[in-house]
């Protein structure tokens, strides 16, 4: 049975804090980087391979990032959720955060039906290294469609009409309040595009925001959205899967599986620090360049 050290789960617990946010696909990096370094390191970190406890490993880093998530945006969420008990009271949805709550729950549920249906024959079908070298390059065309479309006219033009933010006003706030005027057709769009992240080397943020671009959003307001639609996503995995974590054979793993969530959650708080204030003014378009270039470099060296 292959093991974990330290160094080898602080590495992937940083690599995988920071592109499961950045647009740029954490599963398909986390089979990507071990193939490129090969080796024993190829060996440890093989998602498909028989008694190998680098999947569980994953299912806790991610747990960790999704943790990131919940601290950095915990007063949105004490609002949204809020908004979702008093709509339940109140039988009505009159609020923003109550619309936003309801968004958000519609939302979810595609890529939570499709995720217990195809997630296994997915990964065992796809998780190797050409693979997801190849949905990476796809990845990268994706979000530069996304900028093209929206540059073109093609998206839907609603975000145009709402201010980045109101002066006096808590931006946090105004941006739910434009997301809210999202229809739920819109929103269920939105989130059903987070089914496409689960073929390795295809980023659930990247697939979401692309949306919500198209949909009419700003890039900080799709952003945000994909963040907040990430959340119950990660943790709902995360907590299906936690039993496999904890079972004995990975006991072995779990001091290193520690070292890897710390890294983890602090690589995972950054990068949402960083990104939310880096789409107030930027675009997808970095991303799509490296996925591409990436991608299609990975494809070129695996089959040389």
């Amino acid at each position: 049975m292959s093991s974990l050290t330290y160094m080898e789960s602080v590495g992937v617990g940083l690599l995988q804090g920071v592109t499961e946010l950045f647009p740029v696909s954490s599963l398909g990096h986390s089979i990507l980087i071990p193939a490129l370094i090969g080796g024993q390191t190829q060996r440890d970190l093989d998602v498909t391979a028989d008694g190998s406890p680098y999947l569980s490993v994953l299912v806790g880093l991610h747990l960790a990032t999704a943790l990131a998530l919940v601290v950095f945006f915990r007063r949105d969420w004490i609002r949204i959720i809020r908004g979702l008990f008093s709509s339940i009271r109140q039988r009505r949805v009159q609020t923003p955060d109550q619309k936003l709550a309801w968004l958000l729950v519609i939302a979810t549920i595609p890529v939570g039906v499709a995720g217990l249906a195809l997630d296994h024959l997915l990964r065992d079908a796809l998780g190797k290294p050409t693979p997801a070298a190849a949905f990476l390059a796809l990845n990268g065309l994706v979000l530069l469609g996304a900028e093209r479309l929206k540059r073109g006219g093609t998206g839907r033009r609603r975000a145009g009409q709402y201010p980045a933010h109101i002066p006096g006003g808590d931006p946090a706030r105004e941006s739910d309040r434009r997301i809210a005027r999202l229809s739920y057709l819109q929103g269920t769009w939105i989130g059903a595009a987070q089914i496409l992240a689960l073929f390795p080397g295809i980023s659930r943020s990247g697939v979401t925001m692309s949306t919500g671009v198209l949909r009419g959003l700003g890039h900080e307001d799709a952003a945000r959205f994909s963040f907040l639609l990430a959340t119950p996503v990660i943790l709902a995995a995360s907590a299906l899967k936690l039993p496999e974590l904890l079972a004995p054979e990975n006991a072995a793993v779990r001091g290193p599986l520690l070292a890897g969530s710390l890294a983890a959650f602090v690589a995972g708080y950054v990068s949402v620090r960083f990104l939310t204030k880096y789409f107030e003014t930027r675009s997808l378009t970095p991303f799509a360049v490296y996925c591409t270039v990436a991608g299609l470099g990975c494809l070129a060296y695996l089959n040389l």
